[in-house]
């Protein structure tokens, strides 16, 4: 049986790496209403969005902040060494809003995401890490296998047990369903550009073509400024 979430009675903290994208910051509102403290981590990669993604997500937690929220952790790990010229550093050749869902596949990006983060929350002491993939996701650092397999090599690494949480992946939901999870949260705070222009989503990139669809695809308004 698919477990629901959140939670109905919870006793510890989690961890959320959150992006500021529309997936994890519902995730990490849905989290708020359960957990005594959640601490959103943010792993900052040297992407080429990065500066207007923080801006977005510094006003969601504003927008959403509780109790239990806990200050932003920003995680450094550079990719500049392994990606060189690649769109995401450099702005360049950006996948449009026609590209296919593989046009903006990250090599070993959920790698980079939770190793740091793993390591943060053996730590300090907090036992789970969510994040938010979705049933639909294609590639191969998304499956089971590999979050399952990760998170017990880490945790062999440093003597601990962190598990990762992936709810809307184990509940099969899909971009509108989780939209509709968010009804009434701040989603006009929420960023998934990746080719932002003048501070705002562009309108005609891969990401912002899946947002929109989402949007639509849920029957709700979308409340995103875009460029053009």
């Amino acid at each position: 049986m698919t477990p629901a979430w959140p939670p109905l009675s919870v006793h510890t903290p989690l961890a959320v790496l959150v992006s500021g994208g529309l997936d994890s910051a519902i995730l990490l509102g849905e989290a708020l209403r359960a957990y005594p403290a959640v601490h959103p981590l943010y792993v900052h990669t040297g992407a080429a969005w990065e500066a207007v993604e923080r801006d977005f997500l510094g006003r969601f937690l504003d927008a959403v902040r509780t109790p239990a929220l806990r200050p932003l952790v920003t995680l450094d790990l550079p990719t500049e060494d392994l990606y060189g010229r690649h769109w995401s550093l450099s702005g360049d050749g950006v996948p449009g809003a026609d590209t296919p869902d593989e046009a903006v596949y990250l090599p070993g990006r959920n790698v980079i995401l939770l190793a740091k983060a793993l390591i943060w929350c053996h730590l300090n002491g907090v036992p789970e890490v969510a994040t938010a993939p979705l049933g639909s996701n294609p590639f191969p650092d998304a499956t089971n296998e590999f979050y399952d397999g990760f998170a017990a090599v880490v945790s062999q690494a440093v003597a601990g047990r962190v598990r990762v949480l992936r709810p809307y992946a184990a509940l099969g939901l899909h971009k509108a369903d989780v939209l509709r999870r968010g009804r009434g949260m701040p989603l006009e705070h929420t960023f998934s550009c990746i080719r932002p222009v003048g501070g705002r989503h562009c309108g005609r990139c891969n990401k912002c073509a899946e947002r929109q669809q989402g949007f639509a695809a849920a029957g709700m308004a979308d409340p995103t400024r875009y460029a053009g």
